[in-house]
């Protein structure tokens, strides 16, 4: 009997995308995030997509010092494979946002392969009052704002981690960002396993219907045949939608509060577990079993958690 596929679940558990003021349940603090990244591992994630805040304002904080209180928390208390943002947030520089990599040496750190317009000034019909002054700002500034991933951009994030082992996980937003990819891996920038996220429903980027996923799944089997490992995002209400699709394509899914601040129709999901306890259910569902972090490991040809910097 052939062995059951092994599906990777991520969570992305804080991000940059979503303010204070549009959950209770959105980790802010160290303590907080630390705390998230753990119950997300015990429900079932294999690897925590990490990005720090300032603890007070809940602001996007893309400092190195600010991630090692909850990376050492989480090391101590997990076997879960940790991946460090070098997206940070959309208005920083790549300098900036690949810091923290650089300088903990993560086994994975997240790339964004293209420039982009990144819209979330329509959250502003939903969120009236805010907490925080920034977060008003954050989203009426996003009309003319660019994600800034340009060629240079990316190979200087390439080169600043070759030395760490750190591997990838390539966000692509578009089909272009596919290509792009491919550009770096014919130029010998990157090596197989390519890990591989395809982002779904951001404005700007590709959209969320059916076909928009299996478009992106065809042109990236294409492009890398047997040399990537396909995962997905869903943004909003469409991220279980989105991870079922994934999955039953032989896909892999991330979930976390980065993404969707929701686990039903109006109904605020209360921690990064809940929701990766949802894509667990998806793949049991589908016969399939949820990849450990050590089989994490293994699919991605991870360096190990013993070679980090922290």
């Amino acid at each position: 009997m052939a062995a059951t596929r092994k599906v990777i679940i991520t969570c992305a558990v804080t991000g940059a995308i979503h303010t204070p003021s549009m959950s209770p349940y959105l980790p802010v603090t160290a303590d907080q995030i630390a705390e998230a990244a753990i119950g997300a591992a015990e429900a079932g994630a294999a690897i925590v997509h990490l990005h720090a805040r300032d603890p007070e304002t809940g602001r996007p904080d893309q400092s190195p010092a600010a991630f090692l209180p909850f990376l050492k928390r989480i090391q101590a208390a997990s076997d879960v494979v940790i991946n460090l943002t070098s997206g940070g947030a959309p208005y920083m520089k790549i300098d900036e946002r690949i810091g923290p990599a650089m300088t903990h040496k993560p086994e994975v750190a997240s790339l964004n392969m293209g420039s982009f317009n990144f819209g979330l000034f329509p959250m502003l019909k939903r969120y009236k009052e805010f907490k925080h002054e920034w977060e008003r700002a954050h989203l009426e500034n996003s009309v003319d704002l660019i994600f800034r991933n340009t060629f240079k951009d990316i190979e200087y994030a390439l080169e600043s981690c070759a030395g760490n082992g750190t591997r990838f996980e390539f966000e692509c937003y578009d089909i272009g960002h596919l290509y792009n990819l491919a550009h770096f891996a014919e130029r010998g920038l990157v090596k197989p396993p390519f890990f591989v996220q395809t982002v779904f429903g951001i404005l700007g980027g590709i959209g969320t219907h059916p076909e928009d996923v299996a478009h992106m799944k065809r042109t990236a089997d294409r492009l890398f045949g047997t040399d990537y490992r396909w995962s997905v995002l869903g943004s909003g209400r469409m991220q279980m939608p989105i991870a079922a699709m994934s999955a039953a394509q032989g896909g892999h899914i991330r979930v976390g509060l980065e993404d969707s601040v929701w686990i039903g129709p109006g109904v605020l999901a209360k921690s990064n577990a809940e929701q990766v306890g949802r894509a667990a259910e998806i793949v049991h569902g589908l016969g399939l079993e949820v990849a450990t972090p050590d089989e994490a490991r293994e699919i991605l040809a991870l360096k190990g958690r013993d070679k980090v910097g922290f």
